[in-house]
């Protein structure tokens, strides 16, 4: 296999990354460790877009959608990263990164809800990932806080959660200990293109500067498939998909709820000082990032039908975010299969945290850094960013699992 980044003089970086949020600073930490000299470019601070907004649910198996088995394949495995993931990050930036283990309580609050969580049930144990029925009184003895009309409940224990800003300042601090180099304060303009080599060859900054580099690997969120300067054949389709959700606190610290809940569309997120997440809308409204009444009236009213006690809580944040969402609802890691030199880490839908633990260890192996895991193998292939480009023909994926 070639050199995959070569670089275009001994001072470039060997990839620039455009966007440091969650997936492009994993993916540039990954990077660095692989020996790689890394540039991350972002108009903003490091992860005040999307990743500012992210509940931080580690929770494939709630999360995934009930008939997508690649979701949930791609999912599991990330959780079961995260440990890992997490202990060499805090070494890395000198900074501990607790995860809560309470798990996952996935509620009903009516008969439609409560018949829902029955099938969810079934299939997910139909997929060999069994969840525990509980009786509204067993989650209440769990969770006080449950409001007494609760219609159904199951436990999902594996499921846990982290705090997306504590994980971004961690990245950070272990990019730059890694060498890396953050240049904030002026976006990326366009993405540079050798035509007459069909090569990404970097980017041109909003203030005028331009940045040579072996790779370009695009990182922007619901902002990767806009960026200027790439052919039609090289974009891939990410669109934004925007949600709303209240950070609440409580005066009294914590204690309210301990594990997340989960009910309808909606759920609620502790963290350990008090503040509790409550989320999410879902809307097809553009790059629309406005917050309306209607969301965080919708978002109380459904929130305190559960926990009725979330009304003493104070709003300390109304934020809107959007996902970056692919038409097949999987992440693309990887390669380009139009253009040399372009590189893909984008489209984590509602599981950006989730793959941080993942996003580097894919995207290396996809280009070839490092030693191959044949592990990574089935994952790698359901998230080849080829699979979206205009010419594509379809590529295999994980199997649906026999019932």
């Amino acid at each position: 296999m070639p050199d995959p980044i070569p670089p275009p003089s001994p001072t470039a970086p060997d990839v620039v990354v455009v966007g440091a949020g969650l997936a492009g600073l994993a993916a540039t930490w990954t990077l660095l460790d692989h020996g790689a000299r890394v540039t991350v470019v972002d108009g903003g601070p490091p992860g005040r877009a999307t990743s500012h907004v992210a509940a931080g649910m580690l929770a494939p198996v709630v999360e995934a959608e009930p008939d997508h088995p690649e979701q949930l394949a791609l999912g599991l495995a990330a959780l079961r990263a995260w440990p890992g993931f997490a202990e060499r990050l805090a070494a890395a930036a000198g900074r501990s990164l607790p995860i809560r283990r309470q798990g996952t309580l996935a509620v009903a609050r009516d008969r439609d809800e409560a018949e829902a969580l029955t099938r969810f049930a079934a299939v997910r144990d139909r997929l060999g990932v069994p969840v525990r029925p509980l009786l509204p009184s067993a989650a209440r003895r769990l969770e006080p806080a449950l409001a007494p009309t609760l219609r159904a409940a199951l436990d999902v224990p594996d499921d846990h959660a982290v705090d997306p800003r504590a994980v971004v300042a961690a990245l950070v601090d272990a990019v730059v200990a890694g060498g890396g180099r953050l240049r904030t304060g002026s976006a990326v303009a366009r993405v540079l293109v050798d035509h007459d080599r069909d090569r990404a060859t970097g980017v041109a900054l909003a203030d005028g500067t331009t940045i040579a580099a072996g790779a370009v690997l695009v990182a922007a969120g619901p902002w990767s498939g806009a960026i200027d300067g790439l052919p039609e054949e090289a974009r891939l389709p990410v669109r934004p998909v925007k949600g709303q959700l209240l950070l609440l606190r409580d005066p009294d610290g914590p204690g309210l709820v301990e594990r997340v809940l989960r009910f309808g569309s909606g759920y609620l997120v502790p963290r350990d000082d008090g503040r509790y997440v409550l989320g999410a809308t879902s809307e097809e409204q553009g790059f629309d990032r406005s917050t309306t009444a209607g969301a965080v009236h919708d978002l109380l009213r459904d929130g305190a039908e559960l926990v009725p006690g979330l009304l003493e809580l104070r709003i300390e944040e109304t934020l809107a975010g959007l996902r970056p969402t692919t038409p097949d609802g999987l992440a693309a890691i990887g390669r380009s299969g139009a253009l040399d030199g372009l590189w893909w880490c984008t489209g984590h839908h509602r599981n950006g945290v989730l793959l941080a633990s993942l996003s580097g260890p894919l995207l290396a192996a996809a280009v070839g850094l490092g030693r191959a895991d044949p592990a990574l193998d089935p994952l790698r292939r359901s998230v080849d960013p080829r699979r979206l480009e205009p010419a594509a023909t379809p590529t295999p994926t994980l199997e649906q699992p026999r019932a």
